[in-house]
């Protein structure tokens, strides 16, 4: 199954004094995906910029599209610039590809292990991103105890 593709231009608006910017969807969410809840998403910003999310009503009167720092680094963009947005349903399984260490590691921490699977494809992939973006060795085995002393604490990727 395929999804059409939308396009538009939207200026970045910045979230409340905080560096987070987010674009709003210009159109009726319920009458193009048929819900009024969130809705995941791919969209490609200025023909270069690549994000997969989900678009969702913040109690904004409209759907938001959140722009990440990495994303308006790419783009050289700021707060009040406009981008161009080509967007479609994402209706691909979100998979975090876990590397087999970590799987091992999970397996002897059967606690760990089911917060980690009950955590949002997001927070899985910034789990495991933190990991494997280790440059040096002792790095990765240090991120790696953190993380589960993290899981067993239940917290998510970004909580102290």
């Amino acid at each position: 199954m395929t999804s059409k593709k939308i396009s538009f231009s939207a200026t970045i608006i910045q979230h409340e004094g905080m560096n987070a910017g987010y674009i709003e969807f210009p159109f009726s969410v319920e009458e193009i995906f048929g819900t009024r809840g969130m809705v995941k998403v791919k969209a490609l910003f200025d023909g270069k910029a690549e994000y997969r999310g989900i678009m969702s009503n913040m109690g904004t009167g409209c759907h938001i599209l959140i722009l990440t720092q990495e994303v308006r680094g790419k783009l050289g963009k700021t707060f009040g610039d406009r981008v161009s947005v080509e967007l479609e349903h994402d209706l691909e399984k979100r998979e975090v590809i876990i590397p087999e260490e970590i799987l091992v590691l999970l397996n002897k921490f059967p606690e760990a292990q089911a917060f980690f699977e009950k955590l949002s494809y997001t927070h899985r992939k910034e789990y495991i991103n933190w990991i494997t973006s280790a440059k040096r060795e002792e790095t990765r085995s240090k991120r790696i105890e953190l993380f589960v002393e993290k899981l067993l604490e239940k917290k998510k990727p970004d909580q102290k």
